[in-house]
């Protein structure tokens, strides 16, 4: 056997120069979202609060995002980390609600946060009612 291995590719970028992917949920039971891919992020630096004010700065100015724009973002939940398992839910994480960032001064590195890790932006309120009664619509 070969000790020639391929690294991952989470740990190829330092964590000083993240990408990272953010799926901004309008609507849970209609499955729409709209993912946002943030380069070169300090995860060692940047804080929740911090990203929080990225992404939604990103959704008020970015045309894609103008459908979005009417939708009250206070939550983010990482919904998977780079070659980690997925959950059967196509549009969000409802386990692990650990995973919920509400610490806005916590660094991202510090809440498990590295290299290719995907999070959601959605509604609180909205989120609990959909996990009550995960029924989708089409």
């Amino acid at each position: 056997m070969s000790d020639d291995f391929e690294p991952l590719t989470s740990t190829l970028r330092s964590p000083s120069d993240a990408i990272i992917t953010v799926r901004i949920i309008k609507s849970f039971e209609y499955r729409t979202e709209r993912n946002l891919i943030l380069k070169n992020i300090d995860l060692t630096k940047t804080t929740v609060g911090e990203l929080f004010i990225l992404v939604k700065k990103d959704i008020q100015t970015q045309g894609a995002y103008r459908p979005f724009r009417n939708v009250d973002f206070d939550t983010l939940k990482i919904y998977t980390k780079a070659h980690g398992s997925k959950t059967n839910n196509l549009i969000v994480n409802l386990n692990n609600d650990d995973w919920i960032l509400d610490d806005h001064s916590k660094i991202l590195y510090d809440c498990g946060i590295e290299n290719e890790t995907e999070l959601s932006l959605f509604n609180r309120e909205s989120y609990e009612s959909y996990k009550k009664n995960p029924i989708e619509k089409w």
